[in-house]
């Protein structure tokens, strides 16, 4: 076969380049012709299989939390009385041993043991026992005895 020359090859080039920019026998494309070049994937059909159980799963619901147990219950709530406690117990042991620093030791302690909600809720007990004039062992007077 005798070698192809250049004008040959760029003929070739050009027919190829004018075939890939044709569409008209392209996946859902219609052809200019009565031919359809795709006609869509033909399945063939199949019975369905009905499940035996028919029976639904039940979803858990979220149910509302409701009574004492929801006000206990949230962790709020725990670090508030951790607080108080803690703050009681730190001005005790402090007021025992060296009596001028159990303000201070009050707050401290409330704070290693509730936090931020613990001290809050030190404070507020102490605003509320000190409003209705109660005299406990620790809340009232700042921890002295």
């Amino acid at each position: 076969m005798a070698r192809r020359t250049a004008k040959q090859k760029a003929a070739t080039r050009k027919l190829v380049a004018l075939n890939k920019r044709r569409k008209s026998t392209r996946k859902g494309q219609r052809r200019v012709t009565a031919r359809r070049a795709y006609m869509g994937l033909k399945r063939k059909t199949t019975r369905r299989r009905r499940k035996s159980t028919t029976l639904k799963r039940r979803t858990p619901k979220k149910r509302v939390k409701r009574g004492i147990k929801s006000i206990f219950g949230s962790s709020t709530l725990k670090k508030i009385a951790l607080g108080v406690g803690g703050g009681a117990m730190a001005a005790l042991a402090v007021s025992a041993i060296a009596p001028q620093f159990s303000n201070i030791a009050k707050p401290a302690g409330a704070y290693a043991l509730g936090g931020i909600e613990g001290i809050v809720g030190s404070f507020a007990l102490d605003m509320v026992a000190s409003r209705t004039g109660a005299s406990t062992s620790v809340g009232a007077n700042g921890g002295t005895l």
